[in-house]
């Protein structure tokens, strides 16, 4: 890997109290003995004591650049394992920009997104699953995601995959031992003490993999249809959910003739909503658009939320919704609760098996309810992060999904009483697929295209 030594704005790019500019590399002692002026004395930061805080100046060709607090941090214990420093200016957009062009000036080159992140997983600092982890935390969009992310920091997927590949390699290792040396290791029997080891190390990636899909709706959220009749209250149930007037509500019927999309946070569960023309048979053509993108929508939608008008008497449009919604994951609200009912819960229990809530927008009850069902109906359980791990990388899911397909061949190959060198094989694809997911033997080209996920100065 290069050497060289890179410095980016480590901080977001706007007026705030302190900005940051951070160094690694070879080099960033020289630069910043280059550049920083101490308050008083001759003090000369590249013999100082590792991990101290100094205040002074940076100046360029005799001129004060910023008046600053300057983080020095010697190699091995730093997040990159390099020399690593860290400016602490002030936050005005301007300064912060002159810091770093004084440090570009004076050797060090801009970094790369995610390239001190990077140069942490090159050096041996954290594993790739951990370095995606630190990505996950940045972006977290949620408490759940959060907490998640922070519990592959601390490295329980690289100890759960320490651990897997320690048992397969125990195995493969006892496979070889006996095939090159019989006469004093037997397989004899061997086969059915690997069948239950694998089946052991199986289930546990099986738990993996299913609780994956947890993990990918705490990162990325439900895509949510909301979906009824014109002047049902899909419109009002949007508002409500988002706190604000985000959508357009009269007694107009058709008011809504696109779709309007937004997220939120329902107590850690994010939906991604999409509010949608009422659905009718209607020879408005413009309506009649909006309404096949609501159709579209619903077909594409984790969780429909069928509003109905619970004042007024289903009609065709309603059947043509409930046929819609039939096999995809719905929750009915039957809406205007306050006023006098012409459909009540009993008659919608008996044209659909999906979870019904009575609400009432305008009085502000049932929400609650509504948010309950949808946990219940997303999520296995309880979410707990002391212990769990939920995969929400697509890249570490698929190579535990290529994993355990070589368990399994194992097991086939067992049960069909093939040779044992056939064990071995698969066993270390198996081994192999594991180390992808903590970035062993991974090809440069996908390297840098995970790091380019992230923020510059990260």
């Amino acid at each position: 890997m290069t050497t060289d030594t890179i410095a980016a704005i480590a901080t977001g790019l706007s007026n705030a109290g302190i900005g940051i500019v951070r160094i690694s590399g070879d080099d960033a002692f020289s630069i910043i003995d280059s550049i920083y002026k101490p308050k008083s004395g001759n003090k000369i930061l590249s013999k100082e004591n590792s991990h101290t805080l100094h205040y002074g100046y940076i100046v360029e060709e005799g001129q004060m650049i910023d008046e600053v607090m300057v983080a020095i941090m010697k190699a091995p214990r730093t997040y990159t394992r390099e020399n690593t420093i860290e400016i602490n200016c002030h936050g005005g957009i301007v300064v912060v920009r002159k810091v770093l062009e004084t440090v570009l000036k004076h050797g060090a080159r801009i970094a790369e997104p995610g390239e001190f992140t990077k140069r942490a997983f090159l050096n041996g600092r954290i594993d790739l699953s951990q370095a995606e982890a630190v990505c996950d935390i940045i972006h977290a969009k949620n408490e759940l995601m959060l907490k998640n992310s922070l519990n592959q920091l601390r490295g329980t997927v690289l100890e759960l995959i320490k651990d897997l590949r320690m048992r397969i390699l125990r195995d493969i290792a006892y496979i070889e031992a006996a095939l090159d040396d019989p006469e004093h290791i037997s397989l004899e029997g061997f086969d059915k003490e690997l069948s239950e080891h694998v089946q052991e190390e199986s289930a546990v990636i099986d738990q993996l993999l299913t609780e994956s899909r947890n993990g990918k709706i705490i990162k990325e959220g439900i895509k949510t249809v909301i979906v009824g009749k014109p002047n049902a209250g899909k419109s009002s149930l949007l508002n409500s959910l988002v706190g604000d007037e985000r959508a357009i509500v009269t007694d107009i019927a058709g008011t809504t003739r696109d779709t309007l999309e937004e997220t939120i946070n329902l107590n850690g569960i994010i939906l991604n909503i999409i509010d949608t023309a009422g659905i009718r048979d209607t020879k408005d053509v413009i309506e009649k658009i909006g309404v096949e993108k609501a159709l579209k929508n619903a077909m594409d939608a984790d969780l429909i939320i069928y509003v109905l008008d619970s004042s007024t008497n289903l009609d065709e449009n309603d059947e043509v919704i409930l046929n819609l919604v039939q096999n995809k994951k719905t929750i009915l609200l039957l809406n205007k609760s306050d006023l006098e009912q012409q459909i009540s819960y009993e008659d919608i229990l008996k044209k659909t098996s999906h979870k019904v809530i009575s609400i009432s927008i305008k009085e502000n009850t049932g929400l609650k309810e509504l948010e309950k069902a949808i946990k219940e109906m997303f999520f296995e359980g309880e979410l707990s992060f002391n212990e769990d791990i939920y995969i929400t990388n697509e890249r570490q899911r698929e190579s535990f999904m290529s994993a355990l397909e070589s368990l399994k061949l194992v097991n086939g190959s067992i049960d069909a009483g093939m040779p044992e060198d056939f064990y071995s094989i698969d066993l270390m694809n198996a081994y192999e697929s594991l180390g992808k997911v903590i970035g062993e033997n991974i090809e440069d080209d996908l390297v840098n295209m995970i790091f380019k996920e992230f923020c510059m100065g990260k």
